[in-house]
């Protein structure tokens, strides 16, 4: 594919599928942008208006313009003249199918779809696909339209250069792409996330902090630099000389006590209206939505230092 001439379709235009919309529209694509919900489409536009200056801030490509999206409701128009897909439905199995099914009635056959589920797996989606070597994983980071991370992987239908091509697509438009070696539920970032968010639920459930305390220790703790450098190359940074092998090797028995005590994630539902009142009593100083403009704003600063700093991955 030439960056150029390529015409990108969005199938699926929730939070998740506007990120994608804004963020190719930013890169000087064509998009055409599909869903048969009522009102999608002026939801659509207006949640593109209020990203705008984000990427704008970011760097627009050459021909970067609002202007470029077309929206339907039939999904066959929206992916005929499509050269890379982007889906983004609901996380729900049978509902893929339907989608995937949908887009090949239409699309060209070496046209690949790119789901950007953040749970299931490529060989679950790509069940009864027509063309399921063109099928990939392309999982964003929420907002979809700041944060460049994307997770890359394939089934096992899945052809390696199908792969290979999103990977080199994505690099292209500014994300960060990673690659998966193996399906796994869940995925890479979201399995970091569940395993810190289930010791923060049992440390809650246990009286050994609150809801505030625990975003505090994260936010003003490690949080500061698992944002520049991730959790082995900061576990490197610790060890001085030694490095990550002084530090495994002399904080390892620690380690491996801790870890036999953290909790396990609650096996009903029972936990969530405590850590519900907790997030409220948090919040409760604060515009929540005004907290969420100053946290891309952050997140586009750190973005824009880190650019500017050569030896950070």
């Amino acid at each position: 594919m030439s960056e150029g001439a390529v015409k990108v379709a969005i199938v699926g235009t929730g939070v998740i599928g506007a990120g994608w919309a804004t963020h190719f529209l930013a890169q000087g694509f064509a998009v055409t942008a599909t869903d048969p919900a009522d009102g999608a489409e002026s939801r659509l536009r207006e949640w593109i208006d209020n990203s705008w200056s984000a990427v704008e801030r970011l760097g627009l490509a050459n021909g970067a313009s609002r202007e470029n999206l077309t929206f339907t409701t039939d999904v066959g128009t929206a992916v005929r003249h499509a050269d890379f897909i982007q889906e983004s439905g609901p996380e729900r199995l049978a509902v893929k199918h339907a989608l995937i099914a949908d887009i090949e009635s239409a699309a060209e056959a070496d046209a690949i779809i790119a789901s950007s589920s953040s749970g299931l797996s490529v060989s679950e989606m790509q069940v009864g696909a027509r063309h399921p070597e063109r099928i990939v994983l392309g999982h964003p980071f929420n907002p979809s339209h700041i944060i460049p991370l994307v997770e890359v992987g394939g089934g096992r239908l899945t052809s390696p250069e199908n792969v290979a091509k999103a990977m080199t697509f994505y690099a292209a438009t500014g994300k960060k792409p990673i690659r998966i070696d193996k399906e796994v539920k869940g995925h890479i970032a979201n399995r970091l996330q569940v395993a810190l968010w289930q010791e923060a639920i049992s440390l809650v459930q246990r009286g050994v902090a609150s809801v505030e305390a625990i975003d505090a220790a994260i936010a003003y703790g490690p949080g500061l630099r698992w944002a520049l450098l991730g959790p082995f190359l900061n576990l490197h940074a610790s060890g001085g000389p030694g490095g990550v092998t002084h530090v495994l090797q002399h904080l390892g028995p620690a380690q491996r006590e801790w870890a036999k005590d953290l909790g396990r994630y609650p096996e009903n539902d029972d936990y969530i209206d405590s850590i519900a009142k907790g997030v409220d009593a948090e919040l409760a100083p604060y515009d929540f939505t005004e907290m969420l403009c100053q946290r891309d704003q952050l997140l586009i600063e750190l973005l824009e230092a880190k650019r500017n700093l050569s030896q950070i991955p």
